[in-house]
């Protein structure tokens, strides 16, 4: 994982810590299978060290460059979102997805795995182009696929069925 994503908090006195990090193309890069391209996005780390937990809040926001939907180029996304971690010490595990359990050797956090999980969960499920900036000839392509489709004959059964939705 990238060490620039790296939080020591051994010596961190209790109370509440703020750190900033660039995420850009070279940070998704590190995410095999990733679907996202690039951006430009800047994430705040608000940490609240405790004497038995820390509680992190995750700020994330600018754009990032996906794949769009509709015409498959490039589009730019923006996003703004947050997210809420905790980490306990202790040497227990734990089934919470928000909760990080730190080992009493561990002195560091690496936040680079929850800020990508935050950017792609802020994504919306179909990211697509604003409308008209789409690719022209892959919006007339598919205007023209789905005005056939809908001028051919339908078996009833398929009808019936499409009426359940």
């Amino acid at each position: 994982m990238n060490k620039s994503f790296d939080i020591p908090f051994v010596g961190l006195k209790q109370g509440k810590h703020h750190f900033k990090f660039e995420v850009g193309k070279t940070f998704f890069d590190d995410f095999p299978f990733s679907i996202i391209e690039g951006g430009n996005l800047i994430a705040e780390v608000e940490l609240d060290k405790k004497e038995t937990i820390m509680i992190s809040n995750f700020i994330v926001h600018g754009n990032v460059e996906v794949v769009c939907s509709r015409c498959n180029e490039h589009a730019n996304i923006d996003l703004n979102d947050t997210m809420t971690n905790y980490y306990k010490f202790g040497t227990e595990t734990e089934e919470d997805e928000n909760l990080f359990v730190l080992s009493p050797d561990e002195y560091k956090i690496n936040v680079a795995q929850q800020i990508y999980e935050l950017i792609t969960v802020a994504l919306p499920t179909s990211p697509k182009h604003k409308k008209g900036e789409c690719n022209t000839e892959m919006v007339e392509l598919l205007k023209k696929y789905q005005s056939k489709e809908k001028n051919e004959d339908i078996d009833p059964r398929w009808e019936k069925l499409n009426k359940l939705n």
